[in-house]
């Protein structure tokens, strides 16, 4: 049986106090470089773990761990990253950790400015975003060094961060997926499209990946159009779909860089046309259509877990000393009407 360690067994293996060990692991006061080394090879030997809810409770520190995130009820994409944020929040209140939400309207700007002002007035521990406008992103970043505030971010990556901090999945490599699905599909399409709806920054990163992936290709090229469309009006919006697909008639294959396939696939029924989509995302409307077979494949980004794991890995390294992780990249998921069954809850 695994035995239970206490502080006086691992002060006698160390050859130390129990004061000093009791210093060593909760981080206060002064330790020679000796001791320190000799403590720290006895609990790697022995594998030691604190437990959470005796340290937490010596320890009167309260971790705030604010969460910037878009409103789900202004976008249902981020309806199952919010619950992932409730599941963390559950599982590591007992412990001093506090977690607060400050819901931005993905559309305006200058809400996610505000809120991210709001949040930092409170002086959180860390603000964990995600950062849908890049530039107000990079903005808020220069705020929270200023305000010695940790940063890290789930879902969409900013280039400045350097890998830092990061929990999603690659867009570049997920654009080349979705490039490989529709060319196994339609192995001999001379055009395609990709559309991006309310076009964000991170698109073009699944863009570039998706184009680089027939680039490689040995073969002739297909004729890759890329266009950009806005939901604001969706009449205006059907309009547009519209003509585009009557100006390009040989587009049999689309590419759609974020989770509002079902309004392009709405858009398109009028002109009664083969089309092959990839889009992506777990929404009710594009698993219907999915079923339905109107939309070909949906890749899976995995909000929730990206939201949960981003909590879990800064609550574990406030309270138990963890390294977050540089960069977490989750595995790029293919769903199809046969397999969707197995990611609904």
């Amino acid at each position: 049986m695994d035995k239970k360690y206490t502080i006086k067994d691992i002060a006698k293996l160390a050859g130390v106090s129990k004061g000093t060990v009791d210093r060593v692991l909760h981080g206060r006061g002064k330790v020679s470089q000796q001791a320190n080394e000799k403590i720290k090879e006895v609990l790697k030997e022995i594998d030691y773990r604190p437990n959470p809810i005796a340290r937490s409770l010596k320890n009167s520190k309260v971790y705030r761990i604010f969460v910037l995130l878009p409103d789900p009820k202004e976008d249902p994409y981020w309806i199952p990253a919010n619950q992932g944020i409730k599941d963390a929040i559950k599982e590591f209140k007992p412990f001093g950790v506090v977690v607060e939400k400050f819901f931005y309207d993905p559309k305006n700007r200058a809400s996610f400015l505000e809120k991210s002002k709001e949040a930092l007035a409170l002086s959180p521990d860390v603000l964990l975003m995600a950062p849908v406008f890049h530039k107000e992103s990079l903005e808020v970043f220069e705020n929270c060094q200023q305000q010695n505030v940790l940063v890290a971010l789930f879902n969409n990556y900013i280039d400045i961060f350097n890998n830092e901090n990061f929990i999603g999945q690659d867009l570049h490599q997920s654009g080349r997926v979705a490039a490989s699905l529709i060319d196994k599909m339609q192995p001999h399409t001379d055009t395609m499209a990709i559309v991006h709806i309310n076009e964000e920054a991170h698109m073009r990163q699944k863009e570039n990946g998706f184009k680089e992936y027939f680039e490689d290709l040995k073969t002739t090229s297909p004729t890759i159009i890329t266009y950009s469309l806005n939901t604001k009006d969706l009449s205006q919006f059907r309009t547009s779909v519209f003509d585009f697909f009557k100006k390009h008639p040989k587009i049999s294959a689309v590419f759609i860089t974020n989770s509002k396939a079902y309004h392009l696939v709405a858009a398109l029924e009028t002109l009664k046309r083969e089309i092959s989509i990839v889009g992506y995302d777990l929404l009710e409307e594009n698993i219907t259509l999915l079923l339905e077979g109107k939309i070909d494949f949906l890749i899976h980004q995995k909000p929730k877990q990206q939201a949960y794991l981003s909590v879990v890995n800064l609550a574990e390294h406030f309270l138990f000393d963890k390294p977050i992780p540089a960069q977490n990249l989750l595995p790029i998921d293919v769903i199809t009407s046969e397999n969707v069954s197995y990611y609904l809850n």
